[in-house]
């Protein structure tokens, strides 16, 4: 029992430590849409998959609808700042 917990405990570690390792990018992203505002942090492998992630994770917050998300995804953001970069 004791053996197959720390196996379990193994992998799990190693899985979230690759997971880290691949996000070489972080950045805060924040947008405004139909009067309502958000901030997202988001980290990726690449700066495009980060600014992605964390402008769609905002207007996930702050639209309605998946034509409003899409809507606000196209908006340009009211701030980008890089928190890493290599």
């Amino acid at each position: 029992m004791l053996l197959s917990l720390a196996v379990v405990g193994v992998i799990v570690f190693a899985l979230i430590h690759a997971t880290l390792g691949l996000a070489k990018y972080k950045v805060e992203v924040c947008m405004d849409f139909q009067g309502r505002s958000s901030c997202r942090t988001a980290s990726g492998s690449s700066e495009e998959f980060a600014l992605r992630t964390a402008t769609g994770n905002a207007c996930a917050l702050i639209a309605s609808g998946v034509t409003d998300s899409m809507a606000c995804e196209r908006t340009p953001p009211r701030s980008i700042t890089w928190l890493k970069r290599p």
